[in-house]
């Protein structure tokens, strides 16, 4: 109560002579300015009671503003520092720690202007370790308080610890591309080439560590297609792709990688290749009618994707539904990319398709293909029915005219199929998508053996 009574007279004195007296100084030079005119403000002001009432008012004023600071800065308070960084010390070159806390919340009590000073420190979190040697240790984890005055509390406050050797050993270094669906479509990147072909990885060997160097799997540079310019073919130089190594399972490992970053060498192409556009029907037209011609506009597309893609591509097929199509009639269809196609110069088509009067014939002695079989065994048909049929074929007389063996394919899918005898549907496909194609016998009975 005292310290509180000695600090209201001096800040009373303070107020007096700074605020006061000024103040009054003032409203007195006001009060002379307009005495010719207004006596009466000059008898107020010149009254003693009227002075000393201000000068009350004012100190009171000045004495409320400050106790508010000075209480407002001195009241014990709390602040929690999230998620801060614990620097471990210890021989970096000579260990492995594992076991501490990535990040700790960090409790500061004290006053407001420490915890504003606190707050606004670059105080660390740390760990010493030095002097101790592999093993397991339990350690405390520490705040360097930037002034003394703080009281401070850390969580977890404890870490159990395990401290390897060091070794290190050599990795193969693979690269690979990271959001390529942002490139132009009708680049590919054919070759990644690191520019290095291995590197040391540094870490400890100890199987129960959680990142042994003995989990490593692979070291890759991941490189980020989306935020490179791209925009023509040639060989592009990455730098500063950063290096990550990985178990079998595709985890990340922290491990030392020396150098942790690497340049990469990217080869740019576009391959492409111009097929024409195959148009298939499907359903059937009225009968008595069949497709005679099938008119494209335009009857070709140039398509863009990797070179072994485009070398098995033959034609870019679309369908259409003629069912109970009973005059001629023009298709507008939509192209869709085949797959590993990345972009094709067209997207849609006109198809024109003309109908005349359908006849049928056949046609005997269609060899049975097989597909699909495990490549370990052999099938083997049970009589000479089984490898051969008939197919009888609908189209418009000049069409199926000129239609040979060569032309259709009949087969079997032995897909999943072990030794053993079968009875298996036939199917029967043709190159002139015109003409219906129906095989006159619907089974086989085929056997499967081991080579």
């Amino acid at each position: 109560m005292n310290k509180k009574l000695g600090l209201f007279g001096r800040l009373f004195r303070f107020a007096d002579r700074k605020i006061v007296v000024p103040t009054t100084r003032f409203l007195m030079r006001i009060a002379k300015w307009f005495s010719n005119s207004n006596k009466t403000l000059e008898n107020w002001l010149s009254r003693s009671n009227t002075l000393l009432f201000i000068s009350l008012f004012l100190a009171i004023l000045v004495f409320i503003v400050i106790d508010q600071k000075m209480t407002l800065f001195t009241n014990t308070s709390a602040e929690v520092l999230k998620d801060r960084e614990i620097k471990a010390v210890y021989n970096e070159e000579a260990y492995v720690v594992e076991g501490l806390p990535e990040k700790v919340d960090v409790t500061l009590m004290g006053s407001r202007s420490d915890l504003f000073i606190a707050k606004q420190s670059t105080a660390k979190v740390t760990v010493d370790l030095s002097g101790l040697k592999p093993g397991t240790h339990k350690v405390n984890i520490e705040y360097a308080a930037p002034t003394g005055s703080i009281d401070y509390s850390v969580n977890p406050s404890v870490a159990n610890v395990n401290i390897y050797p060091k070794v290190s050993e050599t990795k193969t270094v693979s690269a690979d591309l990271l959001n390529q669906d942002s490139l132009d479509s009708k680049l590919i990147i054919e070759n990644v080439t690191p520019s290095v072909d291995s590197v040391v990885i540094k870490g400890t060997d100890d199987e129960n560590a959680i990142n042994s160097l003995k989990k490593v799997a692979t070291v890759k540079a991941l490189v980020d297609v989306e935020g490179l310019t791209l925009n023509d073919t040639g060989t592009v130089n990455v730098k500063n792709i950063p290096l990550k190594a990985y178990d079998k399972e595709g985890n990340i490992l922290n491990v030392e990688i020396v150098p942790e970053k690497i340049s990469v060498d990217l080869e740019v192409t576009s391959p492409s290749k111009v097929v024409p556009i195959k148009v298939i029907p499907k359903g059937n037209v009225v009968t008595g009618k069949a497709i005679s011609s099938i008119q494209i506009n335009p009857s070709n597309v140039v398509v863009y994707g990797k070179q072994s893609v485009l070398d098995n591509l033959q034609n870019v097929s679309v369908s259409v539904d003629v069912s109970n199509l009973n005059s001629n009639k023009e298709f507008k269809l939509d192209l869709k990319k085949p797959k590993g196609i990345k972009s094709m110069s067209i997207s849609n088509i006109s198809a024109s398709l003309t109908l005349d009067v359908s006849t049928a014939r056949d046609i005997e002695n269609v060899n049975i293909d097989v597909r699909n079989l495990n490549e370990n065994y052999a099938v083997q048909g049970l009589s000479e029915s089984d490898i051969k049929v008939n197919v009888s074929v609908q189209g418009v007389d000049a069409v199926i005219k000129a239609l040979t063996n060569e032309d259709i394919k009949a087969y079997i899918d032995l897909k999943d199929y072990k030794p053993g005898e079968y009875e298996v549907p036939v199917k029967v496909e043709g190159s002139d998508a015109r003409v219906q194609y129906l095989s006159k016998t619907k089974k086989v009975k085929i056997r499967v053996v081991e080579k």
